[in-house]
């Protein structure tokens, strides 16, 4: 049976997060836009595309792995496999997230979520990001360092 990449808006996925202690939220975006962008607030680091050679992450799907059996999950529901666990995705705009789940559901992750808009949303007519839409735009919990 295949899967699809599931779409949340920004506040769903924040309400996934807060209501589902087994749901992760990844944010997929460089380092640099990581670090001094900022992120949602709990996000895990794992660039889909990084510097300096900007090619897709070929560890990507291993390093989600990872994330999902160190410790997050507790081992009654390793032998279940990965299906109860979310895998929420976000980067600047909801591209880079979704050819990152794409590649999850590839991987048979089966509860994959795009986040829509992403941190920064869409480009104003003046090309400025958080004005429209996104995840900062919509005021929900981030940091940065």
């Amino acid at each position: 049976m295949s899967h699809d990449v599931l779409s949340l808006t920004p506040q769903e996925a924040w309400d996934m997060v807060q209501k589902n202690p087994k749901a992760i939220l990844i944010d997929v975006r460089s380092s640099m836009e990581f670090l001094f962008v900022g992120h949602p607030k709990g996000a895990i680091h794992i660039p889909w595309i990084e510097a300096p050679d900007w090619k897709i992450n070929p560890h990507f799907a291993a390093e989600v792995r990872k994330v999902l059996l160190g410790g997050v999950v507790h081992d009654e529901e390793i032998g279940k496999g990965l299906d109860s666990v979310p895998v929420l995705l976000i980067c600047r705009s909801g591209r880079r997230s979704l050819e990152a789940g794409r590649l999850l559901i590839k991987e048979e992750f089966t509860d994959v979520y795009n986040i829509l808009e992403g941190f920064e949303g869409t480009l104003d007519p003046e090309h400025h990001r958080s004005s429209v839409n996104g995840w900062r735009f919509h005021n929900l919990p981030w940091e940065q360092c």
